[in-house]
Formats: structure tokens, C-alpha cells, sequence
């Protein structure tokens, strides 16, 4: 469960220079900081599988893009969100190299593994916010479910299409992947 700090407000720039001396990660939401559960085992191997398949894609059509995992995206005045992979425009981070991992425009493409503390957060808030944030295309990965569901926005609001067991996903961002959702969700598992 994220826990809330309630003791203040915090204005984006405080929010990229804090630190409390320990390694937790935080999203900042409408001002406050919610602290981040560290992911499962399951969750990072998925992100992994998506990263590696995305860099791959990416570097096989030679496009002037980056893939990065658990950045952070700035999605609103007093908000921050951390994306469990997001695919960006090179140019989109140059002038940020030595500033903290947040891109403050919207990414081309962002995922999201569901865990059963993110459900909510990440099947309706953070699609809010990456929809106002106008992010094209926007993955949730739910094992929980064992499904996939591509969000795709269409005049402000995201049309959604799921896939499950062996259905290839559909991405207009990586449009030749060759992914089945049953691959995606393997990747998970250990063995």
C-alpha cells in the first residue's frame, strides 16, 4: 500500500530535489508525496521484457528514441508519476541529461505493470493523467488479470482494446512487435 506524506505541500522543484536518506521512490500527487511499495520480483521481470523488446525495436528501425524504466513523467503542476517503462523522443531529455530522471513532456508510449496495491492507480488516475498529459499510447499490464489493455488517445480521451492469452498485441507506436500476451506475461515467471 503507498503511504501519503501529509505534513506539507510540495512544489514540483521540491519534488525533484527531495530526499529523505533512504532509497524509497516517490510520485508526487496534487502536491503530496505517496511513497512507492518496491516492486515484486514478477513486476520487474515483466518490465524488463517490455524494456528489452522496446530498446530492441527501437534499434532495429533505428528511431531517434529512448527507453527508460521507473523515470518519472511529469504530469501536471503538482505532479509526478514514476511509469514502469516509457518510450521518449531523444531530443526530449538532451537539455535534462544532468537533472533528475523526470521528463516533462509527454512520452510517446508509457506502460504500467499492474500490482495489487496499483489497480486503482494505474486503471484510473494515472489514466487521467497521462490522457490531460496527451500521452499517444498507454499499456497496462495486468498479471492479475492476465490481460493486456492498449489505451490509444483519440481527441483527449483514450480508446481502449484488450488482448489476453495468445492475441498479438496491437501498437500503433511499435507497430511491427511481434508480442503475444502470454509472452509479456511468461516473462514474469522464473524457470
Amino acid at each position: 500500500m503507498t503511504q501519503t506524506t501529509t505534513e506539507r505541500l510540495y512544489s514540483f522543484e521540491e519534488y525533484l530535489a527531495y530526499n529523505d536518506g533512504t532509497d524509497s521512490r516517490y510520485e508526487l500527487v496534487d502536491g503530496k508525496l505517496e511513497r512507492m511499495n518496491p516492486p515484486t520480483f514478477r513486476h520487474l521481470l515483466i518490465s524488463d521484457f517490455i524494456q528489452d523488446n522496446f530498446k530492441a525495436e527501437i534499434n532495429r528501425l533505428s528511431l531517434p528514441w529512448l527507453c527508460f524504466r521507473e523515470a518519472g513523467v511529469r504530469t501536471g503542476w503538482r505532479k509526478s508519476r514514476l511509469p514502469d517503462v516509457y518510450v521518449v523522443k531523444a531530443e526530449q531529455v538532451m537539455g535534462l541529461l544532468d537533472e533528475s530522471a523526470v521528463c516533462q513532456s509527454a512520452p510517446i508510449l508509457v506502460v504500467e505493470v499492474v500490482s495489487p496495491d496499483s489497480i486503482k492507480r494505474d486503471y484510473r488516475y494515472k489514466r487521467s493523467e497521462y490522457a490531460a498529459l496527451e500521452i499517444p499510447e498507454y499499456w497496462i499490464v495486468d498479471p492479475i488479470e492476465s490481460k493486456i489493455t492498449i489505451l490509444l488517445l483519440s481527441e483527449g480521451l483514450y480508446e481502449e482494446k484488450e488482448f489476453s492469452g495468445s492475441q498479438q498485441i496491437v501498437s500503433v507506436t511499435f507497430p511491427e512487435i511481434a508480442l503475444t500476451v502470454e509472452q509479456v506475461l511468461s516473462a514474469g515467471n522464473v524457470g
